[in-house]
């Protein structure tokens, strides 16, 4: 039941757009989006422990681990408001369009990927860095386990219903259905890790990455060019298929929208961007999420008395390092947490937070086949939809582009798998997808 009094939001005229907007965003549908619900009322109490855990957790974490691991987690809090806000969805997106047509999503994601790939140009190709830390790009091998890698992702976040970065702010936003996936994206991910040295050699061809042949400016002006054709492609398709809307989210009118209601996708992915450079100027690194499952799941089996740290995958110097050190000193954990703590916050100031204590058994099941797929397949692939698809195309790696292509077909066949668990997709008759 909604209290708010602000009136429901229609979309904004075609003429009040902006031509980036327009471009990106207008749509052509077979029925007028409907129009947004307003908001309930604050959450005061999940607020305020959401509120006093990140800040308390901060505080730790600096203190005991220094400055560049207390900025992470804020910048991975920062992450978790942004993705609530905007419900910047990539499992969605990918569902929307190919179940019927709407590529809304996927013109959100070319914008997300083309911010951040302007920002890594101009970070990577300065050299420039916090902490003394060294920018590189994200690149992978091009061979046999990125292919099954991402098409098990494809697969696993149409049955577990969100992606990595998905799972964890729906967590934070007490949507206690999808711990299922999450559970199962870890358990996935130590799978891979006992079968580490069966996969390990699988043909594969070095990484290839744009910059190492045109330069910086070079790179980033084929990613553009190639994410400009992604845009136009999806807009043909929609025209072609006049799909229905993407259902609007509860939000409000005002300034009240920054802190409480839902943000546009081109503002989403506008901070999003920032937000993931951040990562990058603090670490070194791009922002990624789901080695930090495979690190969660060694921790807490040690604690039921196994030895994975005399598997071979954790017998290598860096995994012996990382499984060696604190959860709250790795880059991947502190941004990881941070983004289900900032997610909490979001949803609670937007009266969204609510737990679920009754999940469905198919909802249950297919979550949990579904995180097992995406684990072990992020882990084959090197990286999930941010550590591979983002932080790859942003990079100029032709690996996250690879990737991004066998992640569509695996959503082609998890939206099949998904009708034997029983779970519903978009059809081209519904008011919304």
């Amino acid at each position: 039941m909604t209290t708010s009094a602000t009136p429901p939001l229609s979309p904004a005229p075609e003429r009040d757009r902006s031509p980036v907007s327009r471009l990106l965003f207008h749509n052509v549908l077979s029925v007028p989006p409907p129009a947004a619900p307003g908001l309930d009322p604050v959450r005061r109490l999940p607020l305020a422990v959401a509120l006093v855990g990140l800040a308390a957790l901060t505080a730790y974490v600096w203190t005991a681990h220094g400055t560049r691991q207390g900025l992470l987690l804020l910048l991975g809090g920062g992450l978790g408001v942004a993705l609530f806000h905007a419900r910047f969805g990539f499992t969605s997106a990918w569902r929307q369009f190919i179940a019927v047509g709407n590529g809304t999503g996927l013109r959100a994601h070319a914008l997300l990927l083309g911010t951040t790939a302007t920002l890594f140009a101009l970070i990577i190709g300065t050299g420039t860095g916090l902490f003394g830390a060294q920018p590189t790009p994200s690149a992978g091998p091009l061979g046999v386990a990125l292919l099954l890698g991402g098409l098990l992702f494809g697969i696993g976040m149409q049955l577990g219903g969100a992606c990595a970065s998905g799972t964890l702010y729906v967590v934070g936003s007490g949507q206690t259905s999808v711990l299922p996936t999450l559970l199962g994206f870890i358990v996935g991910s130590v799978i891979y890790s006992r079968m580490w040295e069966s996969v390990n050699d699988l043909p594969a061809l070095p990484p290839f990455l744009i910059s190492d042949h045109i330069g910086w400016f070079g790179s980033w002006a084929v990613t553009i060019a190639a994410l400009l054709v992604v845009v136009l492609l999806t807009r043909l398709v929609q025209r072609r298929r006049t799909p229905p809307p993407v259902a609007p989210v509860p939000t409000t009118t005002g300034p009240a929208r920054i802190l409480r209601g839902s943000w546009p996708l081109l503002a989403g992915a506008v901070v999003l961007a920032l937000l993931g450079a951040g990562v990058l100027l603090v670490s070194g690194g791009a922002w990624g999420v789901t080695s930090a499952f495979n690190l969660w799941g060694a921790k807490f089996l040690q604690l039921l008395g196994a030895e994975p740290q005399n598997w071979a995958f954790w017998q290598q110097p860096a995994q012996a390092q990382q499984l060696a050190g604190p959860i709250l000193a790795d880059k991947t954990s502190l941004t990881d947490i941070g983004i289900i703590l900032g997610a909490a916050v979001a949803a609670a100031a937007a009266g969204s937070w609510r737990l679920y204590s009754r999940v469905p058994w198919n909802a249950v099941a297919a979550g949990l086949v579904g995180g097992v797929l995406m684990g072990i397949g992020a882990r084959l692939a090197g990286g999930c939809n941010i550590g591979a698809y983002l932080a790859g195309i942003a990079s100029g790696s032709l690996h996250g582009w690879l990737w991004a292509v066998v992640a569509l077909l695996g959503t082609w066949i998890g939206l099949k798998a998904r009708l034997l668990f029983g779970l519903s997709n978009p059809k081209p008759g519904d008011g919304a997808c």
